[in-house]
């Protein structure tokens, strides 16, 4: 009989996290901070000296969805903080990769999310209005990425994701930083976060 495949990844704190059984135990935030800080956005088709890393959109989004929602609860911030957290082990794939693999790629990022969810107190599966208005944030950062530092036109970038509102971009400006400054960051404010749930 044939051994399976390897469906686990093993870590930097230890865990051994299984792609396609995730359990909330697998996970700690220090491992997300660590792979998202060095998955680049864009597949890396970014202007700077630093890849634009999905800990630093991460961080973006959850500040645009807070000024979106400046009522909303903290537990949902944080879910939107943690809206792309599959991506440290999976990777970034931009969306034509995504459509190209099928709903495969859409049923992992699925599972590792809800374990994702459950290890730090939020629902596995966010209400639906929580999650379009993440995903308003993410397109707001994507129209931003897109402009400031992957070298889209602003008109191509309207077309793409829609032109935003200029006051919930106010004076946010795109941070390129070393992975292990953006690291840092993301595992501080999600420590925020927690603190005040």
């Amino acid at each position: 009989m044939a051994t399976p495949p390897r469906a686990w990844q093993r870590m930097l704190s230890g865990r051994r996290l299984d792609l396609l059984d995730p359990t909330p135990v697998d996970i700690e935030i220090d491992d997300i901070a660590h792979g998202l800080a060095f998955v680049a956005r864009w597949n890396g088709q970014t202007k700077g000296d630093f890849a634009y890393s999905v800990a630093e959109h991460s961080l973006l989004v959850e500040t645009l969805y807070g000024r979106i929602n400046p009522k909303a609860p903290v537990k949902w911030r944080l879910a939107a903080l943690l809206h792309d957290a599959p991506e440290y082990v999976i990777g970034d794939m931009i969306s034509p990769v995504k459509s190209a693999v099928g709903p495969s790629y859409g049923e992992l990022d699925a599972r590792l999310t809800a374990a994702i969810h459950l290890r730090f107190g939020l629902p596995a599966a966010l209400p639906v209005t929580v999650k379009k208005q993440i995903k308003k944030a993410d397109r707001i950062s994507a129209w931003m990425e897109a402009v400031q530092i992957a070298g889209f036109s602003v008109q191509e970038a309207n077309k793409l994701f829609g032109r935003p509102d200029a006051n919930l971009i106010g004076d946010l400006a795109i941070q390129l930083r070393p992975p292990v400054e953006a690291r840092n960051s993301y595992i501080a404010r999600h420590s925020e976060l927690l603190a005040a749930l």
